[in-house]
């Protein structure tokens, strides 16, 4: 089987969304969105990864593939849960009504119905998609509940011995709103509640709601918030949220803020760690495939593992303990551009101030009245749809940085996490110039 170290790829083909992300039994199971067939989007499966310290991950085999009515067109995007020793999948299934007569793998717009299933593995590695699949929440046809084409991606979670449910859908295909259902046995479900917000786009995509500390934090993908012609058009957005477990009302209570400001971040999902810490993974869009020869052509990577702290008025994304202790070894300047060319993890911390730049293999980092800036035109040529320029919200007085890269990837954290962008790139160079305090490589470097 196959592995990766550090961030999660495509095993070959297609993979999008995480799923399923959980610590079960003594390991970390990270599902996601995977088309086995073509590096392109297509009819979804679950693809399976694990791990024991969320650095090196082992392919597993396909985990959920299609074989009801109700998902015979996909296995999408959901959660996990465990309950009494097992473990509980939840996936939204699709079911076209209508597919495009080129492309069997996709629908005509809009020509598709989703419901909520559900299958229970009893160890994480076996899975009968024959006969333990259970449609929970069929088709919504009640359009002042849910929308019968875009209501998807449970995301479910426990407290105090009940089970709860948020949905992403839309309002007549005009304003996002999350659903909330809810369960004594994690398996027969009642409607209970929704909630809008002006931040929601037209449809909202992976929610997740989690307590941390003393409320709660809400993070979602709304889609269509991004300006046509200016970048991605669907983004991760995050705020402290109250949540009521008997009425299951929810309301925001900070305003919205980006999970990562590169805006090449999307459809994160949380899990608590073995620590107790709350995590975040989420999808890297990647415009184009990876082909190298030798290699099965891919498309999509996970993001670093993001210890998701709060403060008043923000959330922090920090840099997980694991990535942490995994880069042990320094190397010096001069032993980057060979470090680089052989393709290792790499990790630089510096401190930008104002008129600093940072030249990493042709992606720029610089501070210009205030703002920290980056741009990857050089590293991102001859690709039309995502920015090429980022930029933190806010002027800040002072820059620590510690920057992740790879040949596919930048990661900038930015004073502990107050903020992050995170770009893929492509023709990334082996030299590196500006401001560098200390360099390392992981552990599995010689």
């Amino acid at each position: 089987m196959r592995t990766d170290t550090l961030h999660l790829k495509a095993p070959g083909n297609w993979i999008n969304d995480p799923n399923g992300f959980i610590f079960y039994q003594g390991k970390y199971h990270l599902f996601y969105q995977h088309f086995p067939y073509a590096p392109v989007w297509g009819t979804m499966h679950w693809g399976h990864a694990v791990s024991e310290d969320l650095v090196h991950w082992e392919h597993l085999d396909i985990a959920l593939f299609p074989t009801k009515y109700y998902d015979r067109n996909g296995v999408f995007s959901g959660s996990a849960l465990e309950k009494d020793g097992e473990l509980y999948l939840y996936y939204s299934a699709v079911r076209y009504l209508e597919s495009d007569p080129e492309n069997i793998h996709a629908s005509l717009p809009e020509q598709f119905e989703t419901s909520q299933a559900m299958l229970v593995s009893r160890d994480g590695f076996h899975f009968d998609n024959w006969n333990a699949k259970k449609q929970i929440i069929p088709v919504l046809r009640d359009e002042r509940i849910g929308d019968p084409v875009n209501t998807r991606d449970p995301k479910v979670f426990a407290e105090n011995g009940n089970y709860y449910m948020i949905l992403g859908s839309t309002s007549g295909k005009k304003a996002g709103r999350v659903l909330f259902f809810r369960s004594q046995d994690g398996k027969n479900w009642q409607y209970a509640s929704q909630y809008s917000h002006p931040g929601f786009g037209r449809i909202v995509e992976c929610p997740d709601l989690f307590p941390l500390g003393d409320s709660y934090v809400f993070i979602g993908s709304p889609m269509f918030i991004g300006k046509p012609g200016e970048g991605y058009e669907h983004h991760a957005l995050c705020a402290a949220a109250a949540f009521d477990k008997d009425t299951c009302s929810m309301e925001l209570s900070d305003g919205l803020q980006y999970v990562d400001y590169g805006m090449d971040l999307y459809a994160p999902q949380t899990a608590l760690d073995k620590d107790g810490r709350r995590v975040l993974i989420a999808w890297m869009r990647m415009p184009r495939a990876v082909d190298v020869p030798g290699a099965k052509p891919w498309n999509g990577m996970m993001c670093l593992p993001r210890v998701i702290e709060r403060k008043p008025g923000h959330i922090y994304f920090r840099v997980h303990p694991e990535v942490e202790h995994y880069f042990s070894k320094e190397i010096t300047m001069e032993e980057y551009p060979s470090a680089a060319a052989s393709g290792a993890p790499l990790r630089l911390r510096t401190t930008l101030l104002e008129g600093d730049n940072l030249n990493i293999g042709g992606y720029r980092i610089w501070v210009e009245q205030g703002y920290l800036k980056t741009d990857r035109g050089l590293v991102f040529q001859n690709i039309s749809g995502p920015a090429l320029t980022a930029s933190v919200p806010e002027k800040l007085s002072r820059y620590e940085l510690d920057i992740f890269v790879e040949p596919n990837l930048i990661e900038i954290f930015i004073n502990g996490g107050e903020y992050v962008i995170s770009h893929v790139v492509y023709g990334l160079g082996h030299t590196l110039s500006g401001p560098v305090s200390h360099l390392y490589t992981g552990q599995d470097f010689r």
